[in-house]
């Protein structure tokens, strides 16, 4: 069991002033456990900074610029494969069975592919299950982890730390077949509004909520690991 996880789903998570006040004790999960290199921890610095200290209206804006305005960065892993066909509904079905048969009780309102919630089930596994889970989704987050990059934003330290984790590489079959679309333009409103129209889904955070996760993550890390819910950013509350 690893609360490295933990930490870096509550990076992934909607900003909040309680993923504000975590920072500290991330930064301490992360270098005590050592799951990740020096390296690797050293990339997620200018993150850990900015978390820490930027506004956190400019924080929220920046993610949903990111990750709900630009479809081809969702961290909702099976989009990317099986976009809304019935393909990605039985392989979501799998995966809620493979959390149920690790005790992992999914409630909220992300789907199971979600990345901070399938990263809060790998924080419940051995650290050989949790890795080869993540060698699974492999060339998505290196996909991902290259995006982001292209992107310039410091979040690409997270996805480039869980690629390396999983052992992946942007140059495989996979990989490169979903480098070669183009990426989304999150400021143009009105080709974002045809894709999601065509694909048939709506993501609408609420800014006055935050993400569970960060908001009880110095309990969770500190606590013995047990079944955790999923980390929505809406309609939590304590």
């Amino acid at each position: 069991m690893s609360r490295s996880f933990n930490a870096l789903s509550a990076l992934l998570c909607y900003p909040s002033d309680d993923l504000q006040a975590a920072i500290p004790e991330i930064r301490v999960v992360l270098a005590d456990e050592a799951v990740l290199t020096a390296t690797q921890i050293g990339a997620l610095q200018p993150l850990l900074d900015r978390m820490e200290t930027a506004d956190i209206f400019d924080l929220q804006e920046g993610y949903v610029l990111l990750f709900d305005r630009s479809r081809t960065l969702s961290l909702n892993l099976f989009e990317h494969i099986h976009g809304e066909s019935r393909d990605r509904g039985g392989a979501m079905v799998d995966l809620l069975e493979t959390y149920r048969a690790g005790g992992f009780d999914l409630v909220g309102p992300e789907l199971p592919d979600h990345l901070p919630v399938l990263l809060e089930f790998l924080s419940t596994r051995s650290l050989a299950d949790a890795l080869g889970l993540l060698a699974d989704a492999g060339p998505i987050l290196a996909v991902l982890a290259e995006r982001l990059t292209r992107r310039e934003t410091p979040y690409a330290a997270v996805l480039a730390a869980l690629a390396d984790l999983g052992q992946a590489a942007n140059d495989s079959e996979v990989a490169a077949a979903l480098l070669a679309e183009n990426d989304d333009d999150p400021e143009d409103l009105s080709a974002l509004d045809a894709v999601w129209e065509e694909a048939q889904v709506t993501f609408a955070p609420d800014p006055n909520a935050g993400c569970p996760i960060s908001r009880d993550i110095l309990a969770k890390m500190e606590a013995p690991q047990k079944p955790i819910t999923s980390p929505a950013r809406a309609g939590a509350a304590n």
